[in-house]
């Protein structure tokens, strides 16, 4: 099997937070309207990770979630070439890891909430998830 890539995924809390994923256990990733985004979709494989993200209210790591499917057409968005995953949650943060902090670690400088802030759907590499994971005092389950 191959290893899993790792991406970065965010929503604002206030649209779909990371406990609501935690309560649907899963869920299809739609809405996203950029066409970078759309082709990071269509590169995830099932199995691998997600960093979840709040955007705009919390402005933290909240979450890690795992891509179930292979992008297929979003359903919010028929007749039109956009992409969705189906996701599923994993485990939330034990310690969320802020906006500031992930700015304030240098090894962190390359991290896509620093370097393409406004990208919605964005691949992260192996060091710096796991990085984040250390930072959240987080270990994931096997």
């Amino acid at each position: 099997m191959a290893k899993p890539q790792y991406w970065l995924i965010k929503s604002e809390p206030s649209v779909y937070a990371y406990a609501q994923l935690e309560k649907d256990g899963k869920t299809e990733w739609t809405g996203i309207r950029n066409f970078e985004a759309r082709n990071n979709l269509r590169a995830m494989k099932p199995g691998d990770l997600c960093l979840y993200y709040h955007s705009n209210e919390d402005k933290a790591l909240v979450g890690v979630a795992r891509v179930l499917t292979l992008a297929g057409p979003d359903s919010t968005a028929p007749d039109e070439d956009w992409a969705s995953v189906r996701v599923e949650a994993v485990a939330p943060l034990k310690q969320p890891v802020d906006l500031a902090t992930v700015k304030a670690t240098p090894a962190l400088e390359e991290f896509p909430l620093v370097t393409r802030s406004r990208l919605s759907v964005a691949p992260v590499t192996a060091e710096h998830f796991k990085l984040v994971l250390k930072m959240a005092k987080t270990a994931l389950p096997k």
